[in-house]
């Protein structure tokens, strides 16, 4: 059996990134108060005050089926690229015209939420968007 997995991303501001990337992956802002599943179960250590909940969010698939993404407040600013990305494939690996356009589609949205993209790949493995989340992190959009 598979074992669960949660991505977790360090911001500068949790609920813009979750807001933006439940856009990007079609997820859905995970609710602490709506009673599905209170902060202990969901993880989160708050230690003795519960004042922090504002330096946590996440977002979910609404079908539970893909990985909780949790982003926790640091302090400081991304300074340097990362070594790991997320590949968010929303043409269904989609060949020609129609693919391409649902990537597009996609990344107008995105950057209408405060994405940037960076620069379009076309290699013989595939074509891919490479764009930034509004604090930098880069994803491929495929």
């Amino acid at each position: 059996m598979a074992l669960d997995v949660q991505v977790t991303f360090d911001a500068t501001d949790p609920q813009r990134l979750s807001e933006f990337w439940a856009l990007a992956l079609d997820y859905e802002v995970w609710n602490p108060h709506d009673g599905r599943e209170p902060w202990e179960v969901f993880g989160v250590d708050l230690g003795p005050s519960r004042t922090h909940r504002d330096t946590w969010s996440a977002v979910v698939d609404p079908e539970g089926r893909g990985p909780r993404v949790l982003f926790r407040k640091v302090a400081e600013s991304k300074t340097t690229e990362g070594r790991v990305h997320l590949n968010v494939d929303v043409s269904g690996h989609g060949k020609g015209t129609e693919g391409w356009r649902k990537v597009r589609d996609k990344a107008d949205a995105l950057v209408a939420a405060g994405g940037t993209v960076v620069r379009e790949v076309d290699e013989p493995l595939g074509r891919c968007l490479v764009m930034r989340d509004p604090e930098g992190n880069e994803f491929c959009l495929r």
